[in-house]
């Protein structure tokens, strides 16, 4: 046994692996524009954090997402995702080996939930509170990092 920070830095017990070994990287595109589509975000984040459900702040219209694991493998890809509803997240949502989109507003129950934003960097959604209008919202968000070795 060994301890482990997760992406919140709190002090977790769990297996003899590194943290490299336990790093997903989650890699959204916009499938439009140019040749290929352009990024949108890329975050490598600890597998555990991810888990089967993710926050996409101000996420498109359109994206492809393909999660791999520390050795570059697609562990899971959702192609030519919409929304369909305006609002400031969207879910990543991952059955197996495939990533859906849903739209929808966080609620309690998603405090604790790792958060990507463009670019790619990653939090945790530590508050969130939306007006019943659902035309005003304020949320914090955690980021943890480190660069040890």
């Amino acid at each position: 046994m060994s301890l482990r920070l997760g992406l919140a830095g709190m002090v977790e017990e769990g297996v003899n692996t590194s943290m490299a070994e336990q790093l997903e990287t989650w890699d959204l595109w916009l499938p439009g524009p140019g040749a290929t589509g352009l990024p949108f975000a890329r975050s490598r984040v600890n597998a555990r954090d991810g888990q089967d459900r993710v926050l996409v702040h101000a996420a498109p219209q359109k994206l492809n997402v393909t999660v791999r694991d520390a050795t570059g493998n697609v562990v899971a890809k959702g192609e030519g995702l919409e929304r369909h509803q305006p609002g400031p997240m969207s879910y990543l949502v991952r059955r197996g080996a495939t990533i859906a989109l849903e739209d929808g507003w966080p609620t309690d129950g998603d405090i604790g939930r790792l958060v990507i934003l463009p670019g790619g960097e990653a939090g945790i959604l530590k508050a969130w509170w939306n007006a019943d209008d659902r035309k005003e919202w304020r949320w914090q968000i955690e980021f943890y990092n480190q660069i040890r070795g």
